[in-house]
């Protein structure tokens, strides 16, 4: 999943979750060290890279349905490395002036991020080399506020990120001072992986990423809604990604592979 662990590098001698979702999704930026972590999770959650694609087309339906409603800002941290459509394409093709803020802390994302700047000429696009467990200083980066208007909705995206960071690192303190400084109106997109669905599967893919060196740590539906607390959540809910408004009913067994839990909300 993507990135925001502290395991995260510029070089080929560990692991980087930006780079493992990124070989997860079929891309060709990772190296033999990230290709031998997701084949060792693969080995105890096979169906890891379906999760991935149908967590990745959750966040492509949520910008979507966010930028038809009028959304025009987004923000989005722990970015990971650029896997088209990137979330300013969506946004753009639906909004051209949407302005779009990437954040990740990983040096081999800030070395792609040329790819992400090119956004449409009537809007923009612009990256902040920042940590999600350093929520203040993604909001004071001059970046930001050259980029984004806090005083009028933002969409904050959060996908495939928040399982990074351990009790410890209290995410939902980190989610709240991010909401906090966004205005009335705006929208949260996040996705998180869940054993709810696969308890031995997830427990398996667990334990291969901390031999990995990759924190990562799965989280109950009701630990997930409970970010939400105080929000007001988009029909359908909380729900499994591949049920948040597909174009097609998924299969109930789909759920199970996937393992991990959607929702979008509006901070009133």
């Amino acid at each position: 999943m993507t990135a925001s662990d502290s395991s995260a590098t510029s070089d080929a001698e560990a692991p980087s979750s930006a780079r493992i979702y990124d070989y997860a999704l079929g891309g060709k930026d990772n190296y033999e060290v990230d290709r031998r972590a997701l084949e060792k999770v693969m080995e105890g959650f096979p169906t890891v890279r379906i999760a991935a694609r149908h967590n990745r087309q959750f966040m492509h339906r949520a910008v979507d349905a966010l930028a038809d409603a009028g959304v025009k800002q987004f923000l989005d941290i722990g970015t990971g490395i650029p896997t088209e459509p990137n979330l300013h394409q969506v946004a753009q093709e639906r909004a051209p002036e949407a302005r779009v803020v990437y954040v990740d802390h990983d040096p081999v994302v800030l070395a792609h991020a040329r790819a992400l700047l090119a956004g449409s000429p009537e809007g923009r696009t612009t990256f902040i080399q920042a940590d999600l467990t350093d929520p203040e200083a993604i909001l004071s980066a001059p970046e930001l506020h050259e980029t984004l208007d806090l005083a009028s909705p933002v969409a904050l995206s959060l996908v495939a990120v928040l399982h990074f960071l351990s009790a410890d690192q209290n995410p939902a303190g980190v989610l709240k001072t991010l909401l906090d400084n966004l205005a009335p109106g705006s929208f949260v997109i996040a996705s998180h992986i869940t054993a709810d669905l696969d308890p031995e599967g997830m427990d398996r893919a667990l334990d291969m990423y901390r031999r990995s060196a990759v924190h990562a740590q799965a989280r109950t539906r009701d630990e997930f809604a409970a970010f939400f607390d105080g929000l007001e959540l988009l029909d359908p809910g909380v729900v499994a990604v591949n049920r948040w408004r597909p174009g097609i009913e998924p299969p109930s067994w789909l759920d199970k592979q996937v393992n991990c839990w959607g929702a979008v909300a509006r901070k009133p």
